[in-house]
């Protein structure tokens, strides 16, 4: 994974071609880069992101910020009541319920 400016990029090796490809993944924007050499891939990096928030400025459109904190789910309405009941068994609110859930189970 690379990271700039808080884009976060996945990287991918291109066998055939002899080519390393990324793609940002926190953002719903398609912004892509390649490169031959660790370095060349970082360069590509910071360069596509510049010229995505380039073109979004010449656009006058604010370019989309790498997630921003708001979450939609879509569960069945049972699920969702049960998921209610044991927030409010602990004294939070569903909504601090589910983000304390969600850090437990990404740090075990």
């Amino acid at each position: 994974m690379l990271e700039y400016k808080g884009y976060i990029a996945r990287v991918d090796l291109n066998e055939d071609a002899a080519i390393f490809h990324g793609e940002v993944i926190n953002t719903r924007d398609v912004i892509t880069f390649q490169g031959e050499t660790v370095r060349e891939l970082h360069a590509a990096l910071e360069d596509s992101i510049e010229d995505y928030l380039e073109f979004c400025a010449e656009r006058n459109e604010k370019p989309e910020k790498p997630f921003s904190g708001k979450f939609m789910l879509r569960i069945e309405p049972d699920l969702h009541r049960q998921v209610y009941i044991a927030a409010k068994k602990t004294g939070k609110s569903l909504n601090q319920f589910v983000s304390d859930e969600l850090q437990h189970v990404i740090h075990t």
